[in-house]
């Protein structure tokens, strides 16, 4: 396991590289001379000197390689530069923004598991009937319907109509609600799928006959049958959590949520290049991490695996 662990993180070494330099180089490519940018946000007339000094200020001037170096060094230490927009450090904006996502995504995924675990199960063991047939028509109606439109019937219903939960904002602790109802729905429908079809699949396994043959109880064997049903959506779960955590910003901007996703998009509207490129390197990394970790805990669950990567 340890030499498994030891060949898993010296393999994502040369990824993590490779997505520092595209986030620098998708950037870099933008029609918009940052230079420019940055005098026109801080209101200064962007004559040809001034965009000159700006960009000798903001070391442009340099070669591509070195200040993709430089970045990278920087970054390393947490130094994403300063915005455009405000002069403030990059990471101080991301520091202030950051722990509303962890909140509101950890909200939704403690709701997109319990509410999966739970209908997943009794989908499967009531397997076609009534019940089971209403649930499947609900999650296939959340799955086709977009988040914002779903984050907007909440707003008017339980907003507008009811007057239960705040609109938008992060000022009292049921603000969190909407947004995170609307955020888990989509994966809620993802993996009472799963759990549903793994633990149908597996009731015809050998070992559940035999268990059956032995007299187990019926709740021994769902759990049993649960429990063996866990690995496919313990994978998908590990690589859903960057995605809840990247995918908030449409969520974050309909309640108005002061998170990283609201300050990526506000960043893409002003053109605040620092922002976007800071943003970018922190979900990729999240998204390399956190497939890591599956595979790591993919591999404890079923030994297995490990000889099969």
């Amino acid at each position: 396991m340890k030499n498994y662990i030891r060949k898993r993180l010296l393999s994502i070494i040369p990824i993590l590289i490779g997505i520092s330099f595209l986030s620098f180089v998708v950037i870099n490519l933008s029609p918009s001379d940052p230079a420019e940018v940055a005098l026109r946000a801080n209101e200064i007339v962007p004559t040809e000197e001034a965009v000159h000094q700006m960009r000798s200020k903001l070391g442009l001037d340099r070669p591509f390689l070195e200040r993709y170096k430089i970045w990278l060094g920087n970054s390393l230490r947490g130094d994403f530069g300063k915005s455009y927009i405000n002069s403030k450090p990059v990471s101080y904006e991301i520091k202030q923004a950051l722990p509303y996502t962890l909140y509101l995504s950890a909200v939704s995924l403690l709701i997109t598991i319990s509410s999966s675990i739970l209908i997943g199960v009794l989908c499967a063991v009531y397997e076609d009937s009534i019940g089971d047939k209403i649930v499947r028509g609900f999650v296939f109606l959340f799955t086709a319907m977009p988040g914002f439109w779903i984050g907007l019937l909440l707003i008017w219903t339980f907003s507008v109509k009811l007057d239960i939960f705040p609109t938008s904002g992060a000022q009292t602790a049921g603000s969190v609600v909407l947004p995170a109802v609307t955020l888990s729905l989509g994966y809620i429908s993802t993996y009472v799928r799963l759990i549903r079809n793994k633990m149908i699949q597996n009731k015809h396994e050998n070992y559940i006959l035999y268990a059956r043959a032995r007299g187990l109880k019926e709740s021994t064997i769902t759990r049993h049958l649960f429990k063996n049903s866990l690995l496919s959506s313990v994978t998908a779960l590990g690589m859903s959590i960057p995605k809840l955590i990247a995918g908030t910003f449409v969520v974050e901007n309909i309640f108005a949520w002061p998170g990283i996703g609201r300050l990526c998009v506000n960043a893409i509207f002003n053109r605040d290049y620092p922002v976007i490129q800071a943003y970018i390197l922190i979900m990729a990394v999240m998204f390399v991490i956190c497939n890591l970790l599956v595979d790591i805990i993919s591999t404890v669950i079923d030994p297995r695996m490990r000889g099969e990567k």
